[in-house]
């Protein structure tokens, strides 16, 4: 689940679950700065700083959140089967893994005063100017950071290793990456995933990937911006549910010594 917020929408489609980074300059995504803000919104103005950093059990309650909001674009709600405590369980094990090395959660961050980047936890941070543009966030109570200080959750991505036999190379998959819709079309999309980028470089890995709806040309062309070379003749295939329950114990019956097609 990995898309853009300025989406081309299809014809009998469902909305993409990740309409939520930043082309920017794109007609499509130019914000009606003339609009009142939203009552009981917290409104952001002048300098706001942006903190990508390492999610910790803490943040799962805003994480459990923001993939809720992910899964209402989808319109499937009724079936969506996370919970806090499978999030907890699986993405903050204990011992802790290092990071990268596992599933990894990162979140980010905006505060109103200058971020002290912590050396354990901050991937990257930078400085945004609301001076021309204040930008109102009705959800910022709800998600109000756990690192206090004001701050305000308004995204984060999840990624996990991978592995490339043609290049003998570990690599990154990024599974999921969201900006809560006040936050967007800011630069902090592609803020987050040139950090992950950055750091699977640093790492040593061959390369960073992720899906994308073939119909989203928006999406594709912010990519393609990136660098990232979109490879068509690819398709997903994917075992889950009953469909991956009848492999447990090994259920397929042997003919002949082989196991059955």
């Amino acid at each position: 689940m990995f898309e853009l917020a300025n989406w081309q929408k299809a014809p009998h489609k469902y909305n993409p679950p990740f309409p939520f980074l930043s082309p920017g300059s794109s007609s499509l995504c130019k914000r009606n700065t003339t609009m009142a803000a939203p009552a009981n919104s917290t409104t952001f103005s002048g300098d706001v700083w942006a903190e990508f950093r390492l999610a910790d059990a803490r943040d799962v309650p805003h994480l459990h959140s923001l993939i809720h909001q992910m899964v209402e674009l989808e319109g499937i709600t009724d079936i969506f089967p996370a919970t806090e405590e499978l999030l907890a369980s699986t993405l903050f094990p204990s011992p802790a893994r290092p990071p990268f090395t596992s599933f990894t959660a990162l979140i980010l961050d905006l505060s109103p005063f200058p971020v002290v980047p912590d050396s354990s936890s901050t991937i990257t941070s930078r400085r945004l100017d609301l001076s021309a543009s204040p930008l109102a966030d009705p959800e910022a109570a709800a998600f109000a950071s756990p690192r206090g200080g004001g701050r305000v959750t308004a995204g984060f991505v999840i990624c996990f290793p991978n592995y490339s036999t043609f290049l003998s190379k570990p690599g990154l998959y990024v599974e999921d990456i969201f900006v809560r819709a006040a936050w967007r079309r800011r630069g902090l999309g592609r803020m987050m995933l040139s950090a992950v980028a950055g750091r699977a470089a640093e790492l040593g890995m061959g390369r960073v990937e992720w899906c994308v709806l073939d119909w989203n040309k928006n999406a594709i062309d912010f990519y393609e911006a990136m660098g990232a070379v979109v490879l068509p003749q690819w398709l997903v295939c994917r075992l889950s549910g009953a469909a991956l329950d009848k492999y447990k114990g090994n259920q397929e019956e042997a003919v002949d010594g082989k196991a059955a097609e």
